[in-house]
């Protein structure tokens, strides 16, 4: 039996090669194609959601799929950008809102937005890199944790950067194993444990990474014996899914995530 560890090794010691394989997948190559074709030409936030089938893409590959039906929260995001400190997407935990802002920065550049290669290819590599992470979870969430912590490593820089990302914050806690009554405590305190036990800077090198992401899939290994850990709630933007687009509006009024 292939191990978590293993299979996480086999895909992410070839990366490049794992995410060719993805591409050529024959959906996934039909909506990439669809989207390059049709992402320039779009030269408003209106025309962006008005074309579902581009709109549903870019929330895929930001991971976002499931906040897809919460238009007028996404419009804001979008409708704001970045660049304000007080931006929505800038107020908001989850860095995924902030990234989908980036990448169509239409707040910036307005019709011109959709003309740089970051709402393009760096859009289409996003959603590869999400298909193939979503493609192993359904064989071995483990597997899609530790790709995912892989990739996000670099945005930890304090204890709130992981307890902000429930994925993140899964992996973490799976390697010290903490239980999950963790989760309850007050939040200042377990970023607080989290600066205290882990050498942050650790996640700045890929070496680093590694070794921490050997004791993850151990330690996974053993809490998930017979893999029947939910392989979604840990992916769906943090706790959003499900509320009413006028509550999630209201938070605009919060400022979440330690700011």
């Amino acid at each position: 039996m292939t191990t978590t560890y293993t299979s996480y090794k086999l895909i992410s010691a070839d990366l490049a090669t794992s995410l060719k394989r993805v591409a050529e997948q024959p959906d996934v190559k039909r909506e990439s194609e669809y989207y390059l074709a049709k992402i320039g030409s779009i030269k408003s936030i209106d025309a962006f959601f008005a074309d579902s089938r581009l709109y549903n893409y870019a929330m895929k590959a930001h991971g976002l799929e499931d906040m897809a039906y919460a238009k007028a929260f996404m419009r804001k995001v979008l409708t704001e950008g970045v660049d304000a400190d007080d931006a929505f997407a800038n107020k908001l935990s989850d860095s995924r809102y902030k990234e989908l802002a980036e990448s169509l920065n239409f707040a910036r550049h307005g019709e011109a937005a959709t003309s740089f290669e970051r709402a393009q290819k760096g859009v289409v590599d996003k959603y590869r890199r999400q298909t193939l992470e979503v493609n192993a979870g359904n064989e071995n969430t483990g597997v899609r944790l530790a790709l995912y912590f892989e990739r996000m490593a670099s945005s930890i820089t304090s204890g709130y950067s992981i307890i902000a990302d429930d994925a993140i914050s899964q992996v973490v806690r799976t390697a010290l194993q903490l239980p999950m009554e963790f989760v309850g405590t007050d939040v200042d305190r377990q970023a607080a444990y989290y600066e205290d036990v882990l050498d942050l800077a650790d996640f700045q090198d890929p070496v680093k990474v590694g070794t921490f992401l050997e004791r993850f899939t151990a330690m996974w290994e053993l809490d998930n014996p017979s893999g029947s850990y939910d392989p979604l709630t840990v992916f769906q933007p943090t706790s959003l899914t499900g509320i009413s687009t006028d509550l999630l509006i209201s938070i605009n009024n919060l400022k979440l995530g330690g700011r």
